[in-house]
């Protein structure tokens, strides 16, 4: 779901450090918890890495330009002639190329092994990119790239040369992946062939009819697709307690853009090893282009599949309990790679790879009734164009563990834990959510609804509190664009975020600040530690103003972010750094304000809003009271002007008072010990209060107030000289 608002891999270090570089990618595999990401047969090489004739564009994070689409924000552009050579990394017979070319063309590029132009071409179009969704606001133009892959009919070995060059058309090159693709897999004992079924393997005839009675006769069985390419042109139902199975996606391949369309299965459904590639060429929500639309029913599994050109691999509603979703690639979706769309419990997700998703690569949004007790785990997503790497919209009990997401754009954060429920009945986030072992490079955006950006990692209460126990452990962000750690209401309602803990997260390179945080609620954050922050660590600015403060807890072995973005009137830009406020400015105006007590319209917000004639007052007869400014984040504070309105007829009058002072709203301490002070209409009701301390929050506790029983102040003023 977009989020329209008004507002072999290498160990894990290694991982994210090649992709923060732009250059080589090796995915090879691992300890468990010791890297994130999928355990892939292909190894990534990014153009810019790689010697070319043609010109490097980016970086880039300006949505809807080629290079903030392109992994590592930087691909290579080739006019005519020009190309670009790679360094084959490891044994391999097959590449794929990720490329854009100009929209409304179409061509090829030449091919060249060891300096050898092979007789075959690998085509490009622009064909399945260039997607708008008006109806999704913020959404520009996107969907730029597109992927192209090939068997190279012969082995090439590590060091050896595959070059790609441009002829009739320019061809933006972002990355190319290299692996060794099986020789196609045997046909099963017992199962029943489509072919035997009259099934087409050239392509030409319509195969639907022969998968249906192929499915029908196998039931408890296998249903096998020998290596070809057929054509459906209508879509699978009734598919239930069967096994359809292909010789390996590169060499069984289903041409559609409907595979299986059904509301409800008895289940035991395992779709493996083969591709499905359709012609979707433009997000049409209210059609089921997609390879899986509903339910494959309880215990099913989807294995070893190439999905490509659809608007949404799997969108799973009805039933799906106890699905496996493992060792597949999402490509080129016009939408959702997958989503857990209600009612799937125990799904797991695993291993997956999904490039150049058009709205969340993996989502599980609980609509009708709750996910449950469902997973997310070691999956690599990159270059999702329009939303999220990873949404959870409502659920109960989720898990997000160990993926590694790159390289997102626009309306989106690398994970996303939302109550953005977008229709109803849904059902908000509940039980533990638990985040942990991700890895985040290049995530967050600028966010064209609020005009200001998204962070790696958001937690958003946006349609309601988050209530559910939100749990982020050991996470891994490196050069965000932005922010790493964002809490915010995304409706502009500023619901609340609580229950939320940080523990252990290494923070590398944020343009802005360490945490984000712009509604109310609370997040305690340990052994996070950062380095290279662009502005500040903290940016803690309610949005809407004075909707509720947010506090963040230092729970130990934090570093690298103590400073605070000291002036809420403005957004750091990347790499900004903190300014100096004016000292002349008053830091109280406008600010949140809260009271033991009011009287009548006398609210708390009237000694804050810059209007001298307008007041708050107390509870009467009341002694204590307290009126309390949330300025928003510390501030060295040495100054405090308290005033009475100015007109003659406010007599003079001594209020008894103390100042005290806190840094997370929670424990408070005396600044200036209690005395009186003198307010007269002849010197302009003014009071003035030297102050010496870094301080966030300033409460004022009054004891006495010899001109009326009750606390009173028009305007509390805190400056920093």
């Amino acid at each position: 779901m977009s989020t329209s608002r008004a507002v072999g891999r290498a160990p894990a270090i290694a991982t994210a450090v090649a992709l923060a570089a732009g250059t080589l990618v090796a995915l090879a595999p691992a300890p468990a918890h010791a890297a994130a990401g999928a355990t892939l047969p292909f190894t990534s090489v990014e153009a810019e890495s790689a010697v070319t004739t043609g010109s490097r564009i980016g970086p880039d994070h300006t949505q809807g330009t080629l290079a903030s689409e392109a992994s590592g924000r930087r691909a290579v552009r080739l006019d005519a002639g020009q190309r670009v050579e790679f360094t084959v990394p490891g044994a391999a017979n097959a590449v794929n190329v990720a490329y854009s070319v100009p929209d409304g063309r179409s061509g090829t590029l030449d091919v060249y092994v060891n300096g050898q132009k092979l007789a075959q071409t690998l085509p490009v179009t622009s064909k399945y990119s260039y997607v708008d969704t008006p109806w999704i606001p913020g959404a520009r133009t996107h969907h730029f790239y597109a992927n192209a892959r090939m068997l190279l009919g012969r082995d090439v070995q590590a060091g050896d040369k595959v070059a790609f060059q441009a002829t009739g058309v320019p061809v933006t090159v972002d990355v190319a992946d290299f692996e060794h693709a099986a020789a196609p897999a045997g046909r099963p004992a017992g199962s029943v062939s489509v072919t035997d079924k009259g099934a087409d393997p050239s392509g030409q005839g319509d195969s639907t009819q022969a998968f249906r009675e192929a499915i029908a006769a196998a039931q408890g069985g296998v249903v096998w697709i020998p290596p070809g390419e057929y054509r459906l042109t209508s879509s699978l139902a009734g598919v239930q307690n069967v096994t359809l199975r292909g010789a390996g996606h590169w060499h069984s391949i289903v041409r559609t853009s409907r595979f299986i369309d059904q509301q409800s299965s008895s289940g035991n459904v395992h779709i493996r090893d083969f591709a499905v590639i359709g012609e979707v060429t433009e997000r049409v929500d209210s059609s089921p282009d997609n390879f899986v639309n509903g339910s494959l029913g309880p215990n099913s599994s989807v294995s070893g599949m190439w999905l490509q050109h659809l608007k949404v691999g799997l969108w799973l509603t009805g039933t799906n309990d106890n699905l496996v979703v493992e060792n597949n690639r999402f490509l080129d979706m016009t939408a959702d790679g997958l989503n857990l769309n209600g009612n799937a419990r125990g799904v797991t997700v695993r291993n997956n790879f999904l490039r150049n998703q058009g709205d969340d690569a993996l989502a599980m949004w609980s609509l009708h009734a709750p996910n449950t007790n469902s997973t997310f785990e070691n999956n690599t997503v990159s270059q999702p164009n329009l939303a999220n790497g990873i949404a959870i919209y409502g659920g109960t009990d989720i898990t997000v563990r160990n993926n590694l997401v790159s390289d997102t754009n626009a309306l989106g954060s690398g994970i996303a834990i939302s109550n953005q429920k977008f229709l109803d009945p849904f059902h908000p986030l509940a039980g533990t959510i638990s985040v942990d072992g991700n890895t985040l490079v290049r995530t967050g955006a600028m966010n064209p609804n609020w005009n200001h950006p998204m962070a790696a990692l958001r937690v958003d209460p946006y349609d309601s509190p988050i209530e559910a126990q939100v749990r982020i452990t050991d996470t891994t962000i490196t050069d965000s664009p932005y922010s790493a750690f964002e809490f915010v209401s995304g409706s502009g309602r500023g619901h609340a975020a609580r229950n939320i803990t940080v523990d252990g997260a290494t923070v590398n390179k944020v343009g802005t600040v360490v945490v984000q945080a712009e509604t109310q609620g609370a997040a305690t954050f340990r052994d996070v530690t950062a380095t290279d922050v662009g502005s500040a660590g903290v940016y803690n600015c309610p949005y809407p103003s004075g909707s509720g403060t947010f506090t963040v807890t230092d729970g130990g072995g934090n570093s690298g972010w103590d400073s605070t973005w000291s002036d809420c009137s403005t957004w750091p830009e990347p790499g900004q750094g903190s300014p100096d406020p004016d000292p002349g400015r008053n830091l109280a105006q406008g600010r949140p304000a809260t009271a033991t007590g009011s009287q009548d319209v006398y609210t708390p917000g009237k000694a804050v809003d810059g209007d001298p004639n307008s007041y708050w007052e107390s509870a009467n007869h009341a002694f204590p009271q307290s009126l309390t400014v949330d300025l928003g984040s510390r501030q060295p504070v040495r100054r405090l002007v308290l005033k009475l309105p100015p007109q003659a007829v406010w007599q003079a009058r001594t209020q008894t008072l103390s100042v005290q002072g806190s840094t997370d709203g929670s424990a408070y301490s005396t600044v200036v010990p209690s005395r009186d002070y003198r307010f007269d209409p002849a010197t302009g009701n003014t009071v003035t209060i030297p102050v010496t301390g870094d301080l966030r929050h300033v409460r004022l506790h009054v004891t006495g107030n010899t001109g009326w029983p009750a606390a009173q102040f028009s305007e509390v003023e805190a400056y920093l000289s």
